[in-house]
């Protein structure tokens, strides 16, 4: 009888040993979830990464547009009224990929009469990227032949 309860105790604990180990790993639906869980978050990082990239360039030009801006607007001040004509360019090698156009035009309107003539219409526009990004701006200068 000793050796049949030795012999019952060592099956029940091999069927033990098994039961355990066949409930260790994780089943092929499990991994299949995990995965799934991983590809949606690392997807929605990627996009927020690269949202972050385009904001960043948006921020970075509207940024540096006005002072670039200001910048020309101060160079046109100090020319006479006869250099101001329309004209664009670059603004050199520290803004790569930075292009201004400037417009002088008169003003026409009734409404001012005779101050109309003595008036300038000075629009502004700097691009990035040829034309991705603009920023405009536009001033009235009051000018006596």
């Amino acid at each position: 009888m000793d050796a049949s309860r030795l012999i019952n105790k060592i099956v029940m604990k091999v069927h033990d040993v098994r039961c355990h180990e066949s409930h260790a790993g994780f089943t092929l639906l499990e991994v299949m979830v995990a995965v799934s869980i991983m590809a949606i978050v690392l997807i929605a990082v990627y996009r927020m990464h690269s949202q972050s990239i385009l904001m960043h360039n948006d921020v970075k030009f509207y940024t540096v547009a006005p002072l670039l801006a200001q910048g020309k607007l101060a160079e046109i001040e100090m020319e006479t009224v006869k250099e101001q004509t329309n004209d664009s360019g670059d603004c050199g090698d520290e803004f790569p990929g930075f292009r201004w156009n400037l417009s002088v035009t008169d003003v026409e309107s009734e409404a001012l009469g005779d101050t109309a003539e003595d008036l300038k219409k000075v629009d502004l526009i700097i691009s990035f990227n040829q034309g991705e990004n603009s920023y405009s701006l536009r001033t009235y200068r009051f000018v006596r032949d």
